[in-house]
């Protein structure tokens, strides 16, 4: 048997032996709220689950802090995907219950496909970059974009990056790829999905933050079969091809 016939058959075995685990009941609806740091493998996940338990997921997408407020002020979900930091939050909140870590993912520099990669390799490179950009894209709600904040604080240059800066809500490298902007801020994952950007690299020694992703049933779902399959099975062992396939880290 072939390399990857072997590989695809191993898969297909894990992925049966993940939904026995989970334990899937009738099929039933199920809505999530996540994180755009997940969206590159989120819904690959998402399509195999659907099929092999009968259950839909829908999926309202945001960023992390946004999604949290939204949480916080009374909206609703069987399942939060977010960073770690946010799932803490609203399980001290009362809001969800059982957090379970996903994967993890760094900082990075994107720019649009074929632009001249400036050199990020220091924090002193990564300032002259910074301050030699015309444009400067991230989202200042976002869980990337808030540290970023910190970095341009660290680095002594606020005043000027924020003179150039482009902001967004959803995925920075839009903006990249449609030539709005010079340079992208944003995590690995998120911008390497986007068609026409290139990934110049991650965040250079100290000034690198690692992000934490993590699932969490809503405290009023926890007694849902259909949603406690679905994180168990998006944390699964045999989930973790799909994420480090899309430049995230397995925890």
């Amino acid at each position: 048997m072939r390399t990857s016939a072997r590989t695809a058959l191993a898969a297909g075995f894990a992925i049966t032996a993940a939904f026995a685990a989970a334990g899937t009941a009738r099929a039933d609806d199920i809505k999530v709220v996540s994180t755009i740091g997940v969206k590159p493998a989120l819904p690959e996940l998402v399509a195999q689950f659907e099929r092999g338990s009968g259950h839909k997921v829908s999926i309202v997408w945001g960023n992390a802090a946004t999604l949290k407020s939204r949480y916080l002020e009374g909206e609703q979900a069987d399942v939060a995907v977010l960073t770690a930091a946010a799932i803490d939050d609203l399980t001290k909140a009362g809001k969800v219950v059982g957090r379970v870590d996903l994967a993890r993912s760094g900082m990075g520099i994107g720019v649009k496909a074929g632009a001249a990669k400036p050199d990020i390799s220091s924090p002193e490179a990564l300032k002259r970059a910074l301050l030699a950009a015309k444009s400067i894209a991230y989202s200042s709600q976002g869980a990337s974009g808030i540290y970023f904040v910190t970095v341009i604080e660290r680095l002594g240059i606020t005043a000027e990056v924020k003179a150039k800066h482009k902001d967004t809500a959803g995925a920075v490298g839009e903006l990249l790829a449609a030539g709005e902007a010079d340079i992208g801020i944003q995590q690995i994952p998120e911008l390497a999905a986007v068609p026409g950007v290139e990934v110049v690299g991650p965040f250079p020694g100290e000034l690198q933050v690692i992000t934490v992703f993590s699932a969490a049933l809503d405290s009023k779902a926890k007694d849902n079969e259909a949603a406690k399959a679905f994180v168990k099975f998006i944390s699964a062992p045999a989930a973790a091809a799909a994420y480090k396939a899309k430049g995230l880290d397995p925890t």
